[in-house]
């Protein structure tokens, strides 16, 4: 076999496992920097080049996906009312549940379960749903109604289950929007200019048809490296990361299911399960961290594990097909 032959197989097996190689190679990149402790000065200055590549590839991944899609297309469906329905149901019962239980032993556990609920879809669906044959505009759409829904819910119920004192609901809103803003209305708008304004540009992007997977690829290796580095020091019992570990688990496969249920009604089985299923996990996490507990996140963090490696397997089902 020749030096062409083993490159050809090499790209084959990287394009048809993009995301359990991106997986595997977040956590194996961090464990083997963790082990190196000769390098750990680096830690900060990686930190930093992170915490600016991550943004910057999920806004040209958006910007990719956005240019694909027809502004009228971005209507509401009928299924948005029902997957709208579940999550602020959901989260609003386990809220009234913190509420009258504050002393709950195992608090920590539910309002991990609160977070994977009321999170809003990942920026990235529409990419893993495109690949799947699904929606994108309709996933899209409903991206944009429940980063909405939870930059009004959060601030509202989030007190009364973990009073923060000094963090109003105007804030926290405030807070919520900013974290939303620049990385899924800011994209779509300038996609949408760029169809009017530049057709030829426009035209030119539309070749490109897998790069913006291939971004999320390379974003998805980052947020496993960091999920990675978050579960490895993290200073919480075993007990309750085993606990969270397994909340984060039954909230993936129960929205997955129930997005496909409830999507099948309406000839959207494979859309309302991305929507309702993929969680936008870093957002997820920031919200632990911001208005409920360190512990709390590591909901976000195995959630982000969970949700792609059944990505994985549903890319892998559409490959056979």
């Amino acid at each position: 076999m020749n030096a062409s032959d083993i490159t050809g197989k090499t790209i084959r097996f990287l394009k048809n496992w993009t995301l359990p190689v991106a997986i595997a190679a977040g956590i194996l990149s961090y464990l083997i920097y963790d082990s190196i402790p000769s390098v750990s000065f680096a830690g900060p200055y990686l930190e930093k080049t992170i915490g600016v590549l991550q943004p910057l590839l999920l806004f040209m991944m958006l910007f990719l996906s956005f240019c694909r899609i027809e502004p009228r297309d971005l209507r509401p469906r009928k299924w948005h009312v029902w997957l709208l329905l579940f999550q602020t149901v959901g989260f609003v019962a386990l809220a009234a549940v913190m509420i009258f239980l504050p002393d709950f032993e195992w608090k920590v556990l539910v309002e991990g379960a609160m977070l994977c609920l009321i999170c809003p879809t990942a920026t990235a669906a529409a990419v893993v749903t495109g690949k799947l044959g699904g929606d994108m505009p309709g996933l899209t759409a409903y991206t944009v109604i429940i980063n909405l829904a939870t930059a009004v819910l959060v601030p509202v119920f989030i007190p009364f289950v973990h009073p923060a004192g000094d963090i109003s609901f105007f804030a926290a809103f405030s807070m919520i929007l900013a974290k939303v803003f620049p990385l899924l209305i800011v994209p779509c708008l300038l996609a949408f200019l760029v169809r009017y304004l530049t057709p030829g540009f426009h035209a030119w992007l539309l070749q490109f048809n897998n790069l913006a997977f291939y971004m999320w690829g390379v974003s998805l290796m980052l947020a496993i490296a960091m999920t990675t580095r978050s579960i490895v020091h993290s200073t919480t019992p075993v007990a309750y990361q085993a606990g969270l570990a397994a909340i984060s688990l039954f909230c993936c496969a129960i929205q997955f299911w129930a997005g496909k249920k409830i999507g099948k009604r309406y000839g959207a089985s494979i859309t309302a399960g991305q929507a309702l299923g993929q969680k936008n996990t870093v957002f997820a996490i920031w919200m632990g961290y911001t208005f409920m507990t360190p512990v709390t996140s590591i909901a976000g963090g195995f959630y982000c594990i969970w949700h792609n490696v059944f990505n994985s397997y549903q890319l892998y089902k559409a490959r056979k097909k």
